[in-house]
């Protein structure tokens, strides 16, 4: 049994570790339909970590969570996204922030915060996911990160998307997740948020002739 939870825990730190390596290649991808089709490939392996943690724990409600992931966050979302990226024709995002190198390094910095922060943790902890907490919230500070460097509201959507992946993880990570109608709430919300964003987005779209939300400084009273 102990060699159970101890090779449990090992595929959980793994498909995390997934999850972490898709942040990554997030960051790097300059074309949107590509950074979409990278958070539904996270989703997924978020899918299997719940379904992983529900099967060695055996709390039941995980598989419903697990379930839920993968029809919003794997299907229903990027397929949303995909159609509010081909209405507006925009391939690819020409202009951020920081230049994609420069990204990875910051991401590589909060990577190393995240581990710093959680060190002092992780020992008190007796989950087999407890490892899963660090990855966890360098996921929600990639996300926030991703959420600023960017100038698309796509791309924005997609890191407070992966922030909110990251929560998740780290409340499987803490508790073996929230209760059901908890869960139930924040994914409707999220999918009712993704819904909002992409009129939005249509909307910048029209006034504007841009997704760029630097435009939205130019409003007036």
């Amino acid at each position: 049994m102990q060699v159970l939870s101890y090779s449990g825990s090992q595929l959980v730190d793994l498909c995390s570790a997934l999850l972490l390596l898709t942040c990554f290649a997030i960051v790097a991808q300059r074309r949107l339909s590509a950074c979409v089709d990278l958070f539904a490939l996270q989703s997924a392996f978020l899918v299997v970590t719940t379904a992983l943690v529900a099967y060695l724990t055996g709390n039941q409600h995980l598989y419903v969570a697990a379930a839920l992931t993968g029809v919003i966050k794997v299907i229903i979302i990027p397929r949303v996204l995909k159609k509010v990226i081909d209405r507006l024709n925009v391939k690819r995002e020409l202009v951020m922030y920081v230049t994609v190198p420069a990204g990875l390094l910051i991401c590589g910095g909060l990577v190393m915060l995240a581990f710093f922060i959680s060190q002092p943790i992780i020992p008190l902890g007796f989950l087999l996911t407890r490892d899963s907490l660090a990855i966890a919230l360098a996921i929600v500070l990639i996300g926030l990160f991703t959420m600023i460097a960017r100038q698309k509201a796509v791309t924005q959507l997609v890191g407070f998307l992966v922030l909110e992946n990251g929560l998740f993880l780290g409340a499987t990570a803490a508790t073996y997740g929230m209760p059901l109608i908890v869960e139930l709430g924040v994914f409707f919300d999220v999918l009712i948020a993704t819904l909002i964003a992409g009129i939005y987005t249509n909307r910048l779209q029209d006034a504007f002739d841009s997704v760029d939300t630097n435009q939205l400084t130019v409003l007036k009273e």
